[in-house]
């Protein structure tokens, strides 16, 4: 089983950034990508976490949704098996916990292709 830590989050104004990092227990052939997800404010179960990115293990290419194509990027460093996505001009509307996923799928934006799950960091854009 795979084990995933995210580490990076915090409190940032509007137009500031953030890097969040994913530590892999191992990269291993399971999977090709690391997905991130963003779920949004509010209380009680359920809430559904929406596509943010998909970052390749092997090349470190990435795939972001249209609302943040342009400020976030990803990339990985294999030595140490984490995947980082730098979050530029952050926007209020980015609030929410952070969850980064494996998937064998390089690309998908899909929750139910993602198997082993981090337990979030948690990013607040506020003034």
């Amino acid at each position: 089983q795979v084990q995933l830590v995210e580490s990076g989050g915090g409190l940032v104004q509007p137009g500031g950034s953030l890097r969040l990092s994913c530590v892999a227990s191992e990269f291993t052939s399971d999977y090709r990508a690391i997905g991130w997800f963003r779920e949004g404010p509010g209380e009680g179960p359920g809430r559904p976490r929406e596509a943010v990115a998909s970052i390749s293990i092997s090349d470190g290419s990435g795939y972001y949704v249209d609302r943040v194509r342009g400020r976030f990027t990803g990339s990985r460093d294999n030595a140490k098996k984490t995947v980082y996505l730098q979050m530029d001009r952050l926007k209020p509307e980015d609030t929410g916990v952070y969850y980064c996923a494996t998937t064998h799928v390089v690309g998908s934006f899909y929750p139910h292709e993602h198997r082993y799950w981090g337990q979030g960091t948690q990013v607040t854009v506020s003034s």
